[in-house]
């Protein structure tokens, strides 16, 4: 069944109500289209409202769509008006967690008439459990961030800057392959891994720093993520200490994680760990998260989330414990959801690498 026919099926849309998306991730979901514009679907409609610079590629990328080009002073929601008006639609749902006020009153303004409803999560649950296109597009993804994160290795030296470790990665996975990266490439070394979200700066690797990359390569629309934290010589006890609690919490959580588990049972048992070994508060994110189109998805592994693991899913499990002014640890895989359990796609040794 396709993707919209399913979704028409869980919304139980009727025959005089569409969809009207805004949003990059479910607009490509639905159409394989990530231009700018709308995309609008019903059980007779699958339309592309879109300007001149992205015509041609709508054309290509969902060449069973109707592509309309704004212009000559129709805006898009005069075009959107239009085309339900031509096929008798009363009823729209649409992205209204993501529209802005404004827009939302222009939309309102111009359908007339017309009842907007808001899609809530039916779209984001649907993509929560992945297809067989969409699970070799994230392997091929996390596959060219392996790859190419053997590769920085020879790179990583004492006197070269986080900024030019990071960035030289990044051009590593677009080498490789990637279209592009998932999101900003994180490298932090020293004292600067106490921080979960580092933005690489000017600091120069010294002889004993851990250095964290948590880094992914863009294919096909989807995201790999992955982290390793590496160490230029022999660390400190303290930090070799860390990271093997990191690793054994990271290892215990991978085995927990299988159907029909809870989310926040899997992000405890990772957690408990954590703090049964004497870091209690340095381990202050959730456990992991889901990741597709984007890189950040629902489920969450978090001590909130009540949600059930499911076959298909793709979650990452990160545990990290982070000490501020010393460094921190942190080791992440991305992982597919069997029957049995899951099977990371980021399948590299979580042994420290000591270079």
């Amino acid at each position: 069944m396709s993707r919209i026919l399913q979704l028409i099926e869980k919304l139980k849309l009727k025959d005089n109500e569409a969809l009207v998306l805004h949003s990059e991730p479910n607009k490509y979901y639905l159409s394989g289209y990530n231009g700018e514009g709308l995309v609008v679907v019903s059980s007779r409609i699958k339309a592309i409202i879109t300007d001149f610079r992205y015509t041609e590629q709508a054309e290509a990328q969902a060449s069973d769509f109707e592509i309309l080009m704004i212009g000559n002073g129709k805006s898009y929601n005069v075009l959107l008006q239009s085309l339900l008006a031509k096929h008798q639609v009363i009823s729209v749902y649409a992205e209204l967690d993501f529209i802005s006020h404004l827009s939302y009153e222009a939309l309102t303004e111009c359908l007339q008439g017309i009842s907007i409803q808001d899609l809530g999560n039916a779209l984001t649950q649907l993509r929560a459990i992945k297809d067989e296109t969409e699970l070799s597009y994230l392997k091929k993804a996390c596959q060219i961030t392996v790859d190419s994160f053997k590769d920085i290795l020879p790179y990583i030296k004492v006197g070269v800057s986080e900024r030019e470790l990071a960035a030289r990665l990044e051009f590593i996975m677009k080498s490789r392959g990637g279209e592009g990266i998932a999101f900003d490439t994180i490298c932090a070394a020293g004292a600067n891994g106490s921080l979960p979200h580092a933005v690489p700066g000017d600091y120069k690797v010294q002889p004993h720093d851990m250095i964290t990359f948590d880094f992914g390569a863009k294919y096909k629309g989807y995201c790999a993520d992955m982290t390793r934290t590496v160490s230029l010589g022999t660390p400190s006890d303290t930090m070799a200490n860390v990271y093997n609690v990191v690793m054994e919490a990271q290892a215990l959580a991978r085995k927990a994680l299988k159907p029909g588990v809870v989310c926040k049972d899997v992000d405890a048992v990772a957690r408990d760990y954590i703090h049964a070994h004497g870091f209690e508060g340095r381990f202050g994110h959730g456990l992991g998260h889901a990741v597709g189109i984007e890189v950040h998805e629902n489920p969450r592994l978090s001590g909130f989330c009540d949600d059930i693991v499911q076959v298909n899913h793709v979650l990452t499990v990160e545990p990290g414990i982070y000490l501020p002014g010393i460094g921190g640890v942190r080791i992440e895989d991305s992982c597919i959801i069997t029957q049995d359990g899951n099977v990371p796609m980021t399948d590299i040794s979580r042994e420290l690498i000591i270079l």
